[in-house]
């Protein structure tokens, strides 16, 4: 009774295939029905299908700045280059680093390119110019910062908080410093109703008494900063501006990206040594700004710090080189002598002001920035700083332009090689495989409407846009999924091909099928997501596709595939083996007499021999 037994190999639990397929099924309504409420049912074609321009810059480490190529630099030069181009009113454009010293600016067809390129092929410019008046848009709808909360030194922020300036403030901090450089008080008044940035954030020393001679560790006194008054929603127009730049100033529109695309070009074609002026980067608030004061070239260093002295909590600490601390000592002793809005620096990186603190006495060396800060505004600020001292520069080292209609072709293109691909996979399937090929190419098919579908929502979500590499990525996904296929429709003939019917064979040839696809996937998506690693510029495209289509691969085989040919198998049709089948054991050659014919033919052979 046993020895039976031993010698037949057990066919594998057959489970419940209804379930996978409803599992899969629900997953791909779900993400179809996710594509079309999204309004997204097309995929972000890239800048070499949809037209325009792909620029490649080369961070360049000035001399004797061996280290100055980092992570930190290129996230700020990033920063820096796509307020630029934002600044031209350019949509949807993409500024982001590629490798150790690569940035990658794709500028979608539609946009000036000619000046993009100019903006950001050159070193950007930080200065400090004194404030001279500015004015606030009429009704104005201020957008809170995306990185600030509860209050961020931005004109038009409405708060009940107590900023720095008022009395309650700890402006005589305990002085360590002994280098003999003045120290002086500076601070900001409320900033619940008024309207300027001066108004909520200051500048003072990096250590403050309340003389102007430096005391020993632990002997500073403390001392109130002055309140400054508030100011006028408009201030009026100084003496010695320009009747042109006041024209200027007034026709300003600082609510628009292309009010600040013009601020900044009437900056940028201004001398240093004239006033000009200038939009705040958040808040709908114009200035006219005085000349150049203190070049961003002269910041030796800035960071952000959590003021655990005085109680000012998130600060913004800078220092100047010899020449920048002197040119910044006498600015601010004429700003200090001066009421608001005229005693405020502002610090405009590219025609835009980031920043302006009101100064209140004279500042020589270090110095802090103190307002309504949190973690990231004071960051955010630091990293704008240190650019002037970034020990960067940046050469194109590849423009790519292309035109809308070289697009258009290039993506026709590729959709006609990918129909040609596909069309000559199920030629292959149907003359082969016959009857089973309908399973391989209904999952080829459901296997693209994953693939489209996810392309679709990833372009809103992570950013994705389908470039040409990135179809030659999904073409060459066909014969991945193809392969797969193949794999397991061998194993399950070969089963046939030993005596085996098709239900059994169905579930014996699984294991072996499900190891040798596992692998093959698995280099696959390793090669894929090596060369995404290591890849720069279009090439990750292909690498991304590569992967994203190999686990598609997985999971249609997994719970698509398998599941439909364990229900077929139960079919007359393919578990008869009908000539048009695929699987005739005739045609594929099994070992005559089947199983159940050669038990059988041997007890008609034995019998006659006991009679």
């Amino acid at each position: 009774m046993a020895a039976p037994k031993k010698g037949r190999r057990s066919t594998g639990a057959q489970g419940k295939p209804g379930r996978a397929l409803l599992l899969i099924l629900l997953a791909m309504v779900a993400l179809v029905g996710g594509m079309f409420l999204s309004g997204h049912t097309k995929p972000r074609l890239g800048i070499d299908l949809a037209g325009g321009t792909s620029i490649t810059l080369e961070a360049k480490s000035q001399p004797g700045k061996k280290d100055a190529i980092n992570q930190t630099n290129m996230n700020t030069a990033v920063g820096i280059i796509e307020r630029r181009v934002n600044g031209l009113g350019v949509q949807e454009a993409e500024v982001q680093t590629q490798g150790d010293k690569h940035i990658i600016v794709n500028i979608p067809k539609g946009s000036n390119e000619k000046q993009a390129r100019e903006q950001v092929g050159t070193t950007a410019e930080l200065n400090f110019r004194p404030v001279l008046t500015y004015a606030q848009a009429e009704n104005p709808e201020p957008k809170p910062s995306p990185s600030s909360s509860g209050g961020s030194g931005k004109p038009g922020d409405k708060t009940g908080d107590e900023p720095s300036g008022t009395p309650d403030d700890k402006t005589g901090a305990e002085s360590g410093d002994a280098s003999g450089d003045e120290k002086a008080t500076a601070g900001s008044s409320d900033g619940a109703t008024t309207q300027g940035r001066a108004v909520t954030e200051g500048l003072r020393p990096a250590a403050a008494t309340d003389d102007e001679s430096p005391k020993p560790s632990g002997s500073g006194k403390q001392s109130e900063s002055p309140k400054a008054p508030e100011p006028t929603p408009s201030a009026p127009a100084p003496e010695g501006v320009p009747a042109s730049l006041q024209k200027q100033f007034e026709k300003l529109d600082c609510t628009t990206k292309e009010g600040k695309a013009d601020a900044g070009r009437i900056a940028a074609q201004a001398d240093d040594g004239d006033p000009t002026v200038g939009c705040d980067s958040e808040q709908p608030v114009k200035y006219v700004l005085g000349p150049v004061a203190v070049e961003g070239k002269n910041v030796s260093d800035a960071n952000a710090a959590l003021d655990q002295t005085r109680g000012q909590g998130w600060i913004v600490q800078m220092s100047f080189d010899g020449k920048g601390s002197d040119a910044f000592g006498k600015v601010t002793g004429e700003l200090a002598k001066k009421q608001p809005p005229q005693n405020q620096f502002a610090i405009v990186l590219d025609g835009e002001v980031v920043s302006a603190p009101s100064v209140n006495e004279r500042l020589v060396g270090d110095a802090e920035i103190s307002g309504k800060f949190t973690q990231q505004t004071a960051e955010d600020l630091a990293n704008i700083l240190s650019y002037g001292a970034l020990p960067l520069t940046f050469q194109e080292s590849d423009v790519t332009t292309v035109t809308a209609a070289l697009g258009g072709e290039q993506l026709n293109a590729g959709l006609i090689a990918g129909a040609i691909g596909l069309a000559v996979v199920i030629l292959y399937l149907i003359a082969y495989y016959r009857g089973l090929s309908l399973i391989a190419i209904v999952s080829l098919l459901f296997s693209a409407v994953l693939t489209y579908t996810i392309m679709s929502l990833l372009g809103p979500t992570i950013g994705f846009a389908l470039n040409l590499p990135a179809v030659c990525g999904a073409i060459v996904a066909i014969g991945i999924t193809a392969d797969s296929f193949i794999v397991y429709f061998e194993r399950i003939r070969d089963e046939i091909r030993e005596g085996r019917t098709l239900r059994p064979a169905v579930e014996r040839g699984w294991p072996r099928a499900r190891r040798t696809i596992l692998v093959s996937d698995f280099v696959s998506f390793l090669a894929a997501a090596v060369l995404f690693i290591v890849s720069v510029g279009k090439v990750k495209g292909f690498a991304f596709t590569l992967g994203l289509t190999t686990l598609l691969d997985v999971v249609v085989v997994f719970l698509f595939t398998k599941p439909l040919m364990t229900i077929l198998a139960r079919k007359k049709f393919f578990a008869s083996g009908h000539p048009w089948s695929g699987l005739d054991p005739v045609r594929l050659g099994a070992k005559p007499p089947l199983r159940r014919d050669r038990r059988t033919s041997t007890r008609s052979t034995d019998h006659p021999k006991e009679a």
